[in-house]
């Protein structure tokens, strides 16, 4: 998977220096926020704007190269689009990680209650992580 410049292409996206540092950033860190990566970013890129990282980011969303990871009262933090997953938050030290369940049941169950043609799912637990118990 570090052939980032076939992955980028494949999604219809040009392979620039600075998206193929944030895809590698994502594949070492896993989900990172956005101040996160502009303080990458500025290390390999003395001069880049946070507006060129959110210019980029969304492009890499619009064409599901990354995905955004909304976490209940925090900020939002990115990683590389893969198989439909869950997300475990630790309220203490912040740290997010991948965790599958199948929530077709649920979806199924929500979409016969409600009438809602359901087209995603996210869900994310919050507790303690290991480190912080």
């Amino acid at each position: 998977m570090n052939n980032f410049t076939d992955i980028l292409r494949a999604h219809h996206l040009k392979a620039t220096p600075q998206r193929l540092a944030i895809a590698a950033t994502l594949y070492n860190r896993g989900h990172v926020n956005i101040e996160e990566l502009y303080e990458v970013m500025l290390k390999k890129f003395n001069s880049i704007s946070l507006a060129t990282i959110y210019k980029n980011i969304n492009l890499m969303i619009e064409n599901a190269f990354i995905q955004e990871v909304k976490i209940p009262n925090a900020k939002s933090v990115y990683e590389l689009s893969k198989e439909a997953h869950s997300h475990m938050v630790c309220d203490n030290c912040g740290a997010v990680e991948d965790f599958t369940v199948d929530l077709s049941a649920v979806t199924s169950l929500a979409a016969h209650e409600t009438n809602f043609k359901i087209n995603k799912a996210d869900l994310v637990f919050s507790g303690l992580c290991q480190n912080c118990q």
